[in-house]
């Protein structure tokens, strides 16, 4: 019995070898094929995994896009700029560095415990901002100081820099940072620091402007220090964007303007080109690339001049007598009235109880078409006007620009308003009143239009009715010679309109005449510029204050005064350019605005931009000193 029982002991412990055996062959094989399956199937998977751990692919941000004027002189540009940085770890004691380096570069209380609290935060061999835009005296001194500044770097990159500074800062708009709606997806809008355009040309081309980034491979350790660079590829920079403006008249209509609260644009009449926007009072595009303090946006934002509102666009402003053209025309194709039918003006017209009444108290006596655009006779366009009615002289206003926005593409850009009685009605829930035809036609009452409008106007006036539109860029497209709409004004009747503003500058008795151009010798003399003046009542003096002893523009403060507005187009014999010029709250047209006009076209016209290539004074000297004697 006990030779059985040990027996059947023996078989059950082989069993169970047997079975442990196998579960062991079975983990060793199920291993080995892991290891098979890890090290060589997946071989390539790993090695990549492993390669992302030790090298890292960062993202370099390309140079931004030029914008440059018709000529290609630049106005927005790269700029070399320079930021102080400090490597924790190799700063010693932070707080002896920060104060060495605060000998060189000014650094208060709030901006050294940034600098150590963001230390303190970070890992010790990344560098952390200390000062942007340094000049280039502050950089070189920490250069020569950095054996006292341990762990002090300079770091070098590109800002926008804008050479015109307030004259263009409407138009060209500026670059800041990144906000979390401006999110499209783009990596390069996800890198520190990086900017993008946020108004004017700026904004409109960004992505051209933008570019592609380049790429820069880098070897890491565990710790995510840098050991090296393996690769780098530069990125693609931002494609050049070639405007129609000349940026020496943008800085001559700049200058001019001084500190009006004014606009003034130039305009080809056949090709519709803008040479000059301008608008003023301006700011300084840079301050925006940098980032503007809070005080200076304090400033800004505070001003009643409204510094920070392109008024070539999105000022709106009844246009007054510049508006008479448009009715003109209107009551000629209606035929309301003939060119030599004259209508009597004793300086006031009676519309049941109502009385408007003409700028000239004692009247111009009789008037015909030329006569009352020549000495802008209120009572000549306020009869015409009421025999036309709002409509008609809506649908002119259309046909020439007003009532919508131009299509440049600037952001803010304001469509005025042309009234009818049908907007009246949606609008206000009232009839059109007879007395409201009559402001409207003196261009005020419900009107409104932008001084954009007001140069497309006079452009498509000078040109022979021909729809020309305003544009900014130079590309390939609009260049090509594309045949503008007619708008379908009969010619003898543009020569109606067109005499009479030749001789609102020329005519002794004209509201513009003592801003004739001044050319006395050479190609240009005896050249004229035909133009129309304007002023807006922005606050009609009360019976009660004449009375006081208030009865002219000049003794109500600056904001309640008229504003005034000048368009033109010149040369007279050959038009070309058409301006208009608005001055806030200027009172007279003829005496704030027209005067800026003339200066400007006067300028317009030397250089000659549209049929002249540039050539600056520095290459007129060195021809001169080349010529042979």
């Amino acid at each position: 019995m006990m030779i059985n029982r040990d027996s059947d002991w023996v078989r059950m412990f082989n069993r169970r070898a047997a079975v442990i055996a196998g579960g062991q062959a079975v983990m060793i094989s199920a291993l080995a094929a892991r290891l098979y399956y890890l090290q060589v199937i997946e071989s390539e998977r790993y090695r990549v995994l492993a390669e992302e751990n030790r090298i890292n692919l960062r993202l370099l941000p390309p140079p931004r896009g030029r914008i440059l004027d018709r000529f290609g002189q630049p106005l927005a540009v790269n700029q070399q700029k320079f930021r102080v940085l400090i490597i924790p770890e190799q700063g010693g004691n932070l707080r002896e560095t920060l104060a060495a380096l605060s000998k060189i570069v000014p650094l208060g209380d709030h901006e050294r415990e940034r600098v150590r609290q963001e230390a303190a935060r970070s890992r010790g061999f990344l560098p952390v901002l200390i000062r942007e835009n340094l000049t280039w005296e502050e950089m070189a001194q920490i250069q020569v100081n950095a054996p006292d500044l341990p762990g002090v770097v300079i770091d070098e990159g590109l800002t926008r820099h804008y050479p015109q500074r307030e004259n263009a800062a409407h138009l060209l708009g500026y670059v800041a940072a990144v906000d979390e709606k401006d999110l499209t997806g783009d990596p390069l809008l996800q890198l520190p620091g990086f900017r993008i355009g946020k108004a004017g040309i700026e904004k409109i081309f960004d992505p051209a402007l933008r570019g592609r980034g380049g790429t820069s491979q880098v070897e890491v350790n565990a710790y995510g220090r840098i050991i090296r660079e393996l690769e780098r590829k530069e990125g693609e920079s931002g494609a050049d964007v070639h405007l129609t403006i000349d940026e020496r008249l943008q800085y001559f209509a700049g200058e001019r303007l001084g500190p009006e609260s004014a606009a003034v644009l130039v305009m080809d009449i056949h090709t519709g080109e803008l040479l000059v926007m301008a608008s003023s009072p301006s700011f300084d595009a840079n301050a925006f690339s940098r980032g503007l303090t809070q005080d200076e946006w304090k400033a800004l934002s505070g001003d009643p001049r409204s510094p920070l509102t392109n008024k070539a666009i999105a000022g709106q402003y009844s246009p007054g007598s510049t508006f008479k053209m448009v009715v003109a025309l209107a009551a000629l194709e209606h035929g309301v009235i003939t060119p030599d039918q004259h209508v009597y003006c004793n300086g006031r017209m009676a519309l049941g109880s109502y009385v408007a009444h003409c700028h000239k108290k004692e009247g111009h006596g009789a008037v015909d078409m030329v006569t009352g655009i020549t000495r802008s006779c209120d009572v000549y366009f306020y009869e015409i006007a009421r025999r036309l009615g709002p409509d008609k002289i809506a649908a002119m206003a259309r046909r020439l620009g007003f009532g919508a926005t131009s299509g440049i593409g600037l952001a803010g850009e304001q469509s005025g308003l042309v009234p009818t009685e049908a907007w009246k009605k949606a609008a206000l829930g009232d009839i059109w009143h007879p007395g409201e035809s009559l402001h409207l036609g003196i261009g005020q009452g419900y009107l409104l239009s932008t001084p954009i409008q007001l140069v497309t106007m006079t452009a498509r006036i000078a040109n022979g009715g021909l729809a020309v539109s305003p544009r900014l860029t130079r590309d390939a497209v609009a260049t090509a010679a594309v045949p503008l709409e007619n708008l379908g004004i009969a010619p003898e009747h543009l020569e109606v309109v067109k005499k009479g503003m030749v001789e609102v500058v020329a005519s002794p008795g004209g509201t513009a005449r003592a801003s004739k151009l001044r050319f006395k010798d050479g190609e240009m003399k005896g050249w004229q510029m035909a133009g129309k003046t304007g002023s807006t009542q922005v606050y009609r003096i009360t019976a009660a204050e004449r009375e006081a002893g208030m009865r002219k523009q000049t003794d109500l403060p600056w904001e309640l005064r008229d504003h005034a507005l000048f368009v033109a187009y010149a040369p007279v014999h050959e038009p070309r350019y058409a301006i208009a010029v608005l001055v806030e709250h200027g009172g007279g047209g003829g005496t704030a605005a027209a005067p800026i006009a003339r200066d400007v076209m006067e300028e317009v016209l030397r250089l000659d931009p549209s049929r002249k290539p540039r050539v600056d004074d520095s290459q007129i000297a060195q021809n001169a000193a080349e010529a042979p004697t």
